[in-house]
């Protein structure tokens, strides 16, 4: 596997979800119809929320989106990846819960354009077909992405818009760093997403997802692609998903890279730094393990300090990010501790001893 791709500008903050996050989510439209808050949960709610129910159906629907084309995975596999799915959901209707206690709301327009945005690269001949193969409707993926755009609201507001940087931290942090700003030779600032084909012993990353097989590995490596291109944040997708046990807490930036380390680096990773444009991403494959590089910038020889523009800009993006991080999955954790939320399916798989549940009828048409 050998993949190169441009990231959006944004890539450090997840934007507008494009098409595919429409097709991806377009699942937990219905997932979450109001329901009333005593009776017990019906035989087909895989999870609830509150009172409200996310339906097998609603969880199946999700992974056939996701689920990539050639690839037949294992029933373990495929129950991993669903009971994965529906952990998203839940977040997602745990941040839809906030929006409406915050009175966060979203208008149709922002909808609309988002919506059109998304379906700008497709004909509408080809999206009416793939409308078709995935059983949806408009109405499916664009209350889909409204409930999508609405979650990132709430993190907008509740952890982006508070986390700030003042210019005495600046110049405390160059001050304590202050070797790291005399270079002595070329440096290259990456980061990274690491996928291994074995199960790790130490995972440090914020969902404990641990690919395990090559298959596993490829899917996942496909699956992160997908939602870079979508424009989701590189730095959450690397603090949530890497299984590199040092650079996954730190959203998978390595800092700068000396040229001379590079050169050592295998051709294959090197290249994808060395001959690619600030912001690329390439998958670089070897033996089964896969890693997906991000090329954020090159820095030349010299000392630098903070009345350098990029200088100022980096120090302040590393501060913003590690805050972004720490808050949100504090804040993420705080409004999960006090909800209501039962994850049936988890419940039952435990039960049958992690062998997978029985198959699902097939969709209608």
């Amino acid at each position: 596997m050998d993949e190169m791709n441009t990231l959006p500008s944004t890539a450090t903050r997840r934007p507008h979800a494009a098409l595919l996050v429409v097709l991806a989510l377009a699942s937990v439209a219905g997932a979450c119809q109001s329901t009333p808050a005593t009776p017990a949960a019906s035989a087909d709610a895989w999870a609830t929320v509150n009172g409200r129910e996310i339906k097998r159906d609603d969880v199946e629907k999700a992974y056939r989106r996701t689920a990539q084309a050639n690839v037949t995975p294992a029933e373990e596999e495929v129950a991993t990846a669903k009971l994965g799915l529906l952990n998203e959901m839940i977040v997602q209707e745990l941040l839809i819960d906030k929006a409406r206690a915050l009175k966060i709301e979203l208008a149709d327009t922002e909808v609309d354009n988002a919506f059109e945005e998304g379906k700008k690269n497709i004909t509408p001949e080809e999206f009416e077909k793939s409308l078709a193969a995935r059983n949806l409707t408009s109405a499916d993926m664009r209350e889909a992405l409204r409930r999508d755009m609405l979650a990132q609201k709430v993190i907008e507001q509740q952890v982006v818009a508070k986390v700030t940087v003042t210019d005495q931290e600046i110049t405390d942090f160059f001050n304590a760093n202050r070797a790291q700003f005399n270079r002595t030779e070329d440096a290259y600032h990456i980061a990274q997403i690491a996928v291994t084909p074995v199960a790790d012993a130490q995972i440090a990353n914020r969902t404990g997802n641990d690919a395990r097989t090559p298959q596993e590995a490829v899917q996942k490596t496909q699956m992160l692609m997908a939602r870079l291109k979508e424009g989701m944040a590189f730095g959450d997708l690397a603090a949530d998903f890497s299984e590199d046990p040092e650079s996954a807490p730190r959203g998978g930036d390595l800092g700068f890279v000396p040229i001379s380390a590079l050169q050592q680096a295998p051709p294959a990773l090197r290249d994808a730094v060395l001959k690619s444009e600030p912001g690329s991403v390439r998958v670089v494959s070897n033996n089964g393990a896969h890693t997906i590089v991000l090329f954020v910038a090159k820095d030349t020889a010299g000392q630098k300090d903070p009345s350098m523009p990029a200088v100022k800009e980096g120090i302040t993006n590393a501060l913003r990010g590690r805050r972004e991080q720490l808050l949100r999955a504090a804040y993420l954790t705080e409004i999960r501790n006090d909800a209501v939320v039962v994850n049936h399916l988890a419940k039952r798989l435990v039960e049958l001893q992690g062998k997978a549940l029985p198959a699902a009828p097939a969709a209608a048409k």
